[in-house]
């Protein structure tokens, strides 16, 4: 037998009797089907949760790019190409032989083409005199002024001709034409009586003077007399006389 909930209330509003039974039960589904619901959100959200890529890997594959520009590091060892050239270059500058050293020591040793060595003096060495390499030279005449100022002409033994001319025995060819280009005078040294003397040349139409005096004979000269010929002036400086001659060495006497 059933029991049944009598229906209470008016006839017009609904019985509130079957109204709590109804109720009822789709109360209880509601809640069941939320309770359900609320557990697949779960589900699904952790679902999601473990699925889903952490952010630090997103930010970690940003990340990655900025390496990139470290690639052409890989041309750095390029310069050290350079040094390998120049150390290979080297070995080009290094002569491919020793020819030229040893044509160097040939020539070294080739007596004909080495000049002669110096020899080294023991002891007391002999000096010869035996005989003139040229004609002695017994005095000078130094050019003091007008044209080859500071040049001289060498006198030697016995009759030495004077003029600008390249013949003579003292040539005064230094562009004084007023020199007589031959025999102007004559300047003569006898080791005999060891003395200079100065002939002028009366033949001559240019005049020859001796310290400011116009000779017309023979004069005898001493250390530093001034002769003037045309435009030149002249020293005169002796080296045989009194103190010594040519004659004194013994080894030219015999």
């Amino acid at each position: 037998m059933t029991n049944e909930t009598p229906v209470t209330g008016s006839p017009d509003g609904p019985p509130t009797g079957s109204k709590r039974a109804v109720s009822a039960r789709p109360s209880g589904s509601l809640r069941e089907a939320l309770i359900a619901a609320g557990r697949d959100d779960a589900r699904i959200t952790k679902i999601t949760e473990r699925s889903a890529p952490p952010e630090t890997h997103a930010e970690t594959t940003v990340r990655v790019p900025p390496p990139l520009p470290a690639a052409p590091a890989a041309l750095a060892p390029v310069p050290a190409a350079e040094p390998a050239r120049v150390i290979a270059a080297k070995p080009a500058l290094r002569p491919a032989n020793n020819h030229v050293e040893v044509e160097v020591q040939s020539t070294a040793d080739d007596p004909i083409s080495s000049p002669p060595r110096t020899q080294l003096v023991r002891g007391r060495s002999t000096v010869k005199r035996t005989e003139f390499h040229q004609d002695p030279v017994v005095g000078w005449l130094v050019i003091v002024g007008g044209p080859g100022l500071g040049a001289f002409r060498p006198i030697y033994e016995g009759n030495n001709t004077i003029g600008r001319g390249a013949t003579q025995r003292i040539p005064l060819n230094f562009g004084d034409e007023a020199i007589s280009n031959e025999e102007q005078a004559y300047l003569r040294y006898d080791s005999v009586d060891r003395k200079f003397l100065l002939v002028p040349n009366l033949a001559k139409t240019n005049i020859i003077s001796v310290n400011e005096k116009k000779p017309t004979s023979a004069v005898e000269l001493s250390a530093m007399d001034l002769i003037t010929v045309g435009r030149t002036q002249l020293a005169f400086v002796p080296f045989c006389g009194g103190d010594f001659d040519w004659s004194e060495l013994n080894d030219l006497k015999g």
